[in-house]
């Protein structure tokens, strides 16, 4: 999704095209964009003539930049992934966005809140269940599984952990239990979805007491499998090991109000990374803020700190930083 002036750009245009345009435009975009774009449109008061006349020039210039481009698209996708972030993170992705055939009816649920979601689907077999909610962004997984009773959520997030990829016919068999929620084909390859991976992320967007939970309930199984999601895991205070250049990043990216709740929540010696990493005048203000701000609900406090691990993750997986501590290659 663009930059906050990218989102007010693109509200603009969607706005001077008319609704049926705009609406045209908003049916090929995402749950998410449409819900950003959405605020970013009703936020628009008034705007100046002279805006809306830049905003059109520019995306003229853009379209008619890129509308004479001709590649093979599916081959530009992979490679460009695959430079971007490596062969692992990349295969993944790679298998989402050019899966022959298509997934519909699964987009619906993308558009329903958790609750109408797990409403719908509780009552099926937790291998559908699974193999439904690995579809799903992670955030909007965790959401579902904490509307589910305990037992039925660590026993459908047991199986997303050991779902090794699905099958051509488990799609077939979904779509017909699903009301044709997913479609599936011959061509289709098996997909690289599911596993410790897909776990550990869902698991990062469940509040703490349902993710011990799920946790025991996976080690009484399975103890190895348990540890490999703890491993894969990234917990706010895992900040710690991250280098002073990532954390410098990182508060860039975060609003002031947001790391002050999160960090109601932190140990002294992330606390203190934290103050290290900031100019002095930004480091004491915080304190100040922290030592001024009177007692939060934990809800919050784990809810802000979610929200930056969120971005985290988007850092990571553009590159500009890297999680635990290790690898990639020395800046200069």
């Amino acid at each position: 999704m663009p930059t906050d002036d990218g989102v007010e750009k693109s509200a603009i245009l969607l706005i001077a095209l008319g609704e049926d345009y705009a609406a045209e435009v908003l049916k090929h975009l995402g749950p998410k964009e449409v819900q950003k774009l959405g605020h970013a449109m009703a936020a628009l008061r008034s705007v100046p003539r002279t805006r809306v006349d830049e905003v059109l020039t520019e995306f003229h210039t853009t379209a008619e930049q890129s509308a004479a481009v001709h590649v093979d698209t599916d081959a530009y996708v992979r490679s460009v992934l695959t430079k971007a972030l490596g062969d692992d993170k990349a295969s993944n992705l790679i298998s989402r966005i050019l899966q022959p055939g298509d997934t519909n009816g699964i987009e619906g649920l993308k558009w329903m809140d958790a609750p109408t979601v797990a409403d719908l689907i509780k009552n099926e077999h937790p291998q559908i269940i699974a193999t439904i909610l690995v579809h799903l962004a992670h955030d909007h997984t965790s959401d579902i599984l904490n509307q589910f009773t305990e037992r039925l959520r660590n026993d459908v997030v047991l199986r997303i952990a050991t779902l090794e990829g699905i099958q051509p016919e488990a799609l077939r068999e979904l779509n017909d239990v699903m009301l044709r929620l997913l479609s599936g084909s011959a061509s289709v390859k098996q997909s690289a979805m599911g596993g410790v991976r897909t776990v550990a992320e869902i698991l990062n967007f469940m509040g703490t007491a349902n993710e011990t939970s799920v946790v025991d309930s996976i080690r009484e199984y399975d103890p190895d499998l348990a540890q490999k999601i703890l491993d894969e895991m990234f917990v706010f205070e895992n900040l710690l090991d991250l280098d002073d250049r990532a954390i410098q990043l990182l508060l860039r990216e975060i609003q002031s109000e947001s790391l002050i709740l999160a960090m109601k929540g932190a140990t002294e010696s992330l606390r203190e990374k934290i103050f290290k990493n900031m100019s002095q005048r930004a480091s004491e203000m915080l304190r100040e803020d922290l030592d001024s701000r009177g007692p939060v609900r934990l809800s919050e406090v784990e809810g802000e700190q979610k929200e930056i691990l969120k971005i985290v993750r988007r850092l990571a997986d553009e590159g500009q930083i890297v999680l635990g501590g290790a690898g990639g290659e020395e800046m200069i």
